[in-house]
């Protein structure tokens, strides 16, 4: 298949995949998998970097009059309630640095599961099984909405979180760091609700979440490959010219395309909730496994 054309295509899968709860490592390994792609080349895997790079993109565009009104509002918040530990910027901040500090010393068993079928496809059939679950839990307390006496949400908006569900869905993501298919999202959005978040602040705080996670994530690896370090390092030296538009095809692509899935993913939720997602899950989860026992033998 000509590079170009393969660059769309996966920009596009990360683009529709980065921030919806499907796991877009799970579904760039996949793809790859599918067209035969090097999984070993070190090009290939700093290009799944660069596009996810292009994704991250998308927040401080589409939230930009979000960030600056919370940042404006810091550390008091809009309602004059809040502190500099518990403004949700710093809050953000918070559930960062509990996922980051074990996500680091766990490194080398991130690696170790990252390409492995068995793993990814446990990982989308399990967080689609406990989603699901989670999403029905809090169903009918969605539906009474805000007001409403007796249900199991008590945090409707971002601005009212406390920095105990910040610790608490920091601990989560730790999963999707760990296991690839659980998917970074996922793992928010179902902490969130578990400790009593509704759907739109859950979705809201992951998005934000996600901004720095990725950042330094991404951030840490493509450094080390462009700076030969690491496995399988690639050297700025190294890529071409056919390379560097390769890059920029899938990163514009991986733009454009996240973009309107936070757009559509935004509106779609506040409306239906997360049920068809975790069904998707289950059921792409259920092919891989059977995909990799056949190719196991």
């Amino acid at each position: 298949m000509n590079d170009y054309v393969l660059s769309v295509l996966l920009g596009i899968v990360e683009g529709l995949t980065e921030f919806l709860p499907v796991s877009s490592t799970a579904h760039l390994r996949l793809s790859e998998a599918l067209l035969h792609i090097d999984l070993a080349s070190g090009y290939w895997k700093m290009y799944s970097i660069v596009i996810q790079l292009g994704a991250i993109l998308t927040l401080p565009i589409y939230f930009r009059q979000r960030f600056v009104k919370l940042w404006s509002t810091f550390p008091s918040g809009e309602r004059h309630d809040r502190t500099w530990l518990t403004h949700p910027l710093s809050l953000v901040m918070l559930a960062f640095v509990v996922t980051s500090i074990p996500s680091l010393l766990l490194i080398k068993v991130i690696g170790k599961h990252l390409e492995s079928p068995y793993v990814i496809g446990s990982s989308l059939l399990i967080g689609g099984i406990i989603m699901w679950i989670v999403d029905e839990l809090n169903s009918t307390s969605e539906t009474a909405g805000l007001g409403a006496t007796g249900t199991r949400i008590n945090t409707w908006h971002m601005e009212d979180m406390s920095m105990g569900q910040a610790i608490w869905i920091g601990v989560c993501q730790i999963f999707s760091a760990v296991f690839p298919g659980t998917s970074r999202s996922m793992s928010t959005i179902a902490g969130g609700q578990l400790a009593g978040m509704s759907r739109a602040s859950a979705l809201e705080f992951s998005f934000f979440l996600s901004f720095p996670t990725m950042v330094a994530a991404t951030g840490y690896t493509l450094l080390k490959s462009l700076l030969g370090r690491g496995e399988n390092p690639v050297g700025v030296s190294q890529i071409n010219p056919h390379g560097w538009v390769v890059l920029a095809i899938g990163f514009v692509v991986s733009f454009i395309v996240a973009y309107g899935s936070v757009a559509w993913f935004m509106a779609w939720v506040r409306r239906r909730g997360f049920a068809p997602f975790a069904v998707y899950r289950i059921i792409l989860g259920s092919a891989v496994l059977y995909w990799a026992s056949r190719l196991g033998g």
